[in-house]
């Protein structure tokens, strides 16, 4: 007989190809869904992803082949069953500000370094994904995203308003793009700024009496007609012009990575946006639906996307929470919508470019100014203001980075004052120190509760965090400064209570030993109480247990105190 076990595991398939395990359970009533999703989220993505590949500065149907093949690439290798996959406002952002250097005016050499970025984040992904590097996502903190984000949806809105107005604009960050804008204000051209205004009603409105549905494309369809009837392009309203048709042609990269000096860099911002704004939506959606997510496997569905958008000499793509909520609104149940999304625009490349020639300029930049609006998250930064002030500080040097020195040097800034901020924070713990709770056996922080009783010989300190290499001084030198600041002969007993420090390391335990030696020398016994059990084992194999008289699990530190209590001091005997 077959063990059952085996034949779950045979259906269930390797975890590194997830279709097996989603198909395997598929069921017909769901195709449905999967198919009007698929659809939707096309009628969606034609005018995002004309937006932002022109705000990547690459031409329109770059954009849809980000949707057709990133889509595709996702649903073979990632974990998510609503998560959808396309060009992103901040990415193609990143691509505009850092990859026009790199070409220096070659348009052709400014298309293949932006592929190869895309080629490049999916070896990363790669890399990541077989060292498990999933976990160093969790360094950066969601308050360093709240100010990154707001940054980036700024830096955003001051690249596309010149478009809307009909200025020239440039710049290279939000506030000398400001500096311009403000003063090419009085050349504005009124008929392009009233294309723009209209149809960013349209779409503000649309999107609040049509939540879910595809307005944006309803908006492009209205702005074409209305541009062809009225011959807007010959009244000096920019269009898109013609954009070829047929479907994207599958290359390799035209490029190396040594050929292109500051690509790694720019393929790592990209991979630590995609994948933080992927796994944020992904693991939403999850939740909603209830099944698990597998944040290494998004490392290999990432990766798969932006290969697959790479060999269509597209650039990087990620998951994003708004085409995303578009999918999963439509009703898709599996990755099998991405692949009618794909089969969609598909049939749209080659059959139907030719409607878009006309579409204003001004009509993407509306569209990209109605999807960053999520980004601006200013109530989350004033509730940060008034909770918690470092929080504050760390979503305010995100922002402060992106406005400065743009989204790439922004996120790689923001990351490393995330790091930066979380060293600060353990090296800096907080140690307290403990009266008795009147009329009980327990004990709390002196600071916090004065009306706790003083110890009376003793002093109990309790550090609240693990002690480490980065934090082991300050513990030290915080009982030091207590020990000193008591009268001489005052005080006869330290304890030490771990049970709020999980773990323990030999900078920890050195530092036990440096600290029981110096109270030695004062006439002051170290005893250790609330170690946990690696702790325990830590201190007994560098041998502190023998100098503190014991580590053992079942000692309390009223114990400890009611047994030194009980024992004449040194003096007394």
């Amino acid at each position: 007989m077959v063990d059952a076990t085996k034949i779950e595991r045979r259906k269930a398939g390797p975890r590194w190809f997830p279709p097996i395990q989603w198909l395997t359970d598929y069921r017909v009533a769901w195709l449905r869904g999967d198919v009007i999703a698929g659809v939707t989220l096309a009628a969606y993505a034609i005018p995002v992803s004309l937006a932002y590949a022109g705000l990547a500065g690459l031409p329109p149907q770059v954009g849809i082949y980000g949707y057709l093949l990133g889509g595709l690439g996702y649903a073979v290798l990632g974990s998510s069953r609503q998560l959808a996959i396309g060009p992103t406002s901040a990415i193609s952002l990143m691509i505009a500000g850092t990859v026009g250097a790199m070409a220096e005016g070659n348009a052709e050499h400014y298309a293949q370094i932006a592929s190869l970025a895309a080629f490049t984040v999916a070896a990363l992904c790669l890399f990541a994904w077989l060292l498990r590097l999933s976990a160093l996502v969790k360094l950066i903190s969601d308050s360093i995203l709240v100010g990154f984000k707001a940054g980036a949806g700024l830096t955003i809105a001051m690249t596309q308003l010149p478009s809307l107005f009909g200025v020239a604009g440039g710049g290279h960050n939000f506030f000398e793009r400001t500096f311009l804008f403000v003063g090419q204000l009085g050349q504005m051209q009124s008929l392009i700024l009233l294309v723009g205004v209209v149809a960013l009603a349209l779409l503000i409105v649309g999107e609040r009496l049509l939540p879910g549905r595809p307005v944006a494309l309803g908006v492009v369809v209205l702005a074409v007609a209305a541009a062809t009837l009225l011959g807007l392009p010959a009244l000096g309203v920019p269009v898109t012009g013609k954009i070829p048709a047929g479907l994207p042609s599958l290359a390799g990269p035209a490029l190396r990575l040594q050929d292109v000096e500051g690509i790694v860099p720019l393929a790592g911002g990209c991979l630590l946006l995609a994948y933080i704004e992927g796994i944020s939506a992904a693991r939403a959606f999850a939740a909603k639906h209830g099944y698990a997510l597998d944040t290494r496997q998004e490392l290999l569905g990432i990766g798969a996307a932006n290969l697959a958008a790479a060999l269509g000499q597209g650039f990087p793509v990620a998951g994003g929470l708004s085409q995303s909520a578009v999918n999963d609104k439509a009703g898709a149940r599996t990755p099998l919508a991405l692949v009618f999304t794909s089969a969609t625009l598909a049939l749209c490349l080659l059959f139907l470019t030719g409607l878009l020639e006309n579409l204003p300029k001004a009509v993407l930049a509306a569209v990209v100014l109605t999807a960053i609006y999520g980004l601006l998250d200013f109530p989350s930064l004033l509730r940060m203001w008034r909770v918690s002030r470092i929080d504050f500080l760390a979503a305010t040097i995100a922002l402060v980075a992106v406005l400065l020195l743009g989204i790439l040097h922004g996120i790689l800034l923001a990351a490393l004052a995330s790091i930066l901020l979380l060293l600060a924070r353990v090296s800096q713990p907080h140690v307290a120190f403990l009266g008795q709770i009147p009329g009980t056996d327990q004990y709390s922080d002196l600071r916090r509760h004065p009306e706790n009783l003083q110890l009376s010989g003793a002093i109990a300190f309790r550090p609240e965090a693990s002690i480490i290499y980065v934090n082991a001084d300050a513990v030290l030198e915080a009982v030091q400064a207590r020990v000193r600041a008591a009268a001489p002969g005052a005080i006869h007993l330290a304890v030490c209570d771990l049970s709020a420090a999980p773990y323990l390391d030999l900078a920890g335990s050195r530092m036990l030993r440096e600290l029981s030696a110096e109270l030695a020398s004062r006439g002051i016994v170290l005893r250790i109480v609330g170690a946990h059990g690696a702790a325990r084992d830590l201190l007994r194999a560098d041998g502190v247990e023998v100098m503190v008289g014991g580590v053992n699990r079942s000692a309390t530190l009223g114990q400890v105190l009611r047994a030194a209590a009980a024992t004449p001091a040194p003096a007394e005997r």
